[in-house]
């Protein structure tokens, strides 16, 4: 697979490697306060389960990438691009797991940097993302990131035994 980097002011991605599969990505994905929102609070992971999620991305068209520090390369959090070649559209994911990077404006340059580089680069006609209704960070972030709101799937998901609409947004090249 050929190198990939995407910077951005403050983070730079690349592709997401079975290197990045340590102690501290584990750990993240096993937080059940940092995974409150994501399906994935229901699955235990470990370094295999990591390196069969990573092996789905190959061959597709589809992104899985880390989000680094440009500073010092310090792992920060991953990131996802699910494209759908034929429809010219991407649904983005995010997580930014290291603590010191929470509250700082990454994840904003983390997603605008790949949204950027999908729209103009890759010449997609559209990025789309979805989350809970009860994930404010989320909310924040693609509020702050020019995305506009498509559409809501009501109380969809149960988070702490409540039902939660799913809300979705999206923003086109051209817009």
């Amino acid at each position: 697979m050929p190198e990939l980097l995407i910077e951005g002011a403050k983070v730079a991605l690349r592709r997401f490697s079975a290197g990045d599969i340590g102690d501290d990505y584990l750990g993240w994905l096993n937080d059940p306060l940092l995974m409150r929102y994501s399906n994935q609070r229901f699955a235990h992971h470990n370094r295999q389960s990591s390196l069969r999620y990573l092996a789905s991305f190959e061959d597709s068209p589809n992104f899985f990438l880390s989000v680094r520090d440009r500073a010092n390369d310090r792992l920060l959090g991953t990131m996802t691009a699910y494209v759908s070649p034929h429809h010219g559209t991407a649904d983005m994911g995010i997580l930014i797991g290291a603590a010191e990077a929470r509250g700082r404006g990454v994840g904003l340059d983390a997603w605008c940097t790949l949204m950027a580089w999908l729209l103009a680069k890759q010449g997609l006609r559209k990025v789309t993302a979805g989350t809970l209704a009860c994930n404010t960070s989320m909310l924040r972030l693609v509020h702050d990131s020019g995305m506009e709101a498509e559409g809501v799937r009501r109380q969809q998901e149960i988070v702490n035994g409540a039902p939660q609409d799913i809300l979705y947004f999206a923003r086109f090249r051209d817009a």
